[in-house]
């Protein structure tokens, strides 16, 4: 492989990014359905053939961006939190990292993927699919983090890994819609009020 090769597909990949960046933002405040090749075209100032030539359609590129949303998810929330010792230190650092993170990510409309799921909800497809495969995907980590909590001693060992990791997600998830209505710092502390007495539901 040429050196001029390499450096023409890390301009691609390098372009590609600043597309998916785009994408997200957008996803965030207008939704996935509404990641079209001419919005993103005008969005970044490409062109719809330039852009098309990194995204075949409008499934492909919305596939895509919803890939990045978890990217960015997992670099800004699940990485940072594998520095703090396994168990409940871990999971606070979670719980913390993922109610700051759109804030943090400056995504006007929120958690992209929260909205995805309520976007794809009732439309049967490849989206809601992808969208359901991921969900999955991140409550067998955060169930992973719950088990490790219990196999540290700091849970009680008759806990339900499952059900704790359930109710996590419902905590950031009533966070994330109580915050247009009771404001950013009450819903915060509510939120850290909520998740304080399921760590103290299940220790040991």
């Amino acid at each position: 492989m040429s050196s001029s090769t390499t450096i023409k597909q890390t301009k691609g990949e390098e372009t590609r990014s600043q597309i998916l960046s785009a994408a997200v933002e957008q996803a965030s405040s207008a939704g996935f359905e509404s990641l079209t090749i001419g919005t993103l075209a005008e969005k970044t100032g490409m062109s719809k053939s330039g852009l098309f030539a990194h995204f075949g359609s409008k499934l492909e590129l919305q596939i895509a961006s919803l890939d990045e949303c978890a990217r960015q998810f997992t670099e800004a929330v699940f990485l940072p939190a594998l520095k703090a010792p396994r168990g409940v230190k871990r999971l606070t650092a979670l719980f913390e990292n993922w109610i700051t993170w759109p804030q943090r990510a400056s995504l006007p409309g929120g958690c992209p993927i929260d909205a995805a799921s309520r976007e794809y909800n009732h439309q049967p497809g490849p989206m809601r699919d992808a969208v359901i495969e991921r969900q999955r995907l991140l409550d067998r980590e955060l169930t992973k983090a719950v088990q490790l909590a219990i196999d540290a001693g700091e849970f009680a060992p008759d806990t339900d890994a499952s059900q704790v990791a359930f109710e996590f997600v419902a905590i950031v998830l009533i966070f994330y819609r109580s915050e247009s209505v009771l404001g950013t710092g009450e819903a915060h502390q509510r939120a850290r009020k909520a998740f304080d007495r399921l760590l103290a539901q299940n220790r040991r």
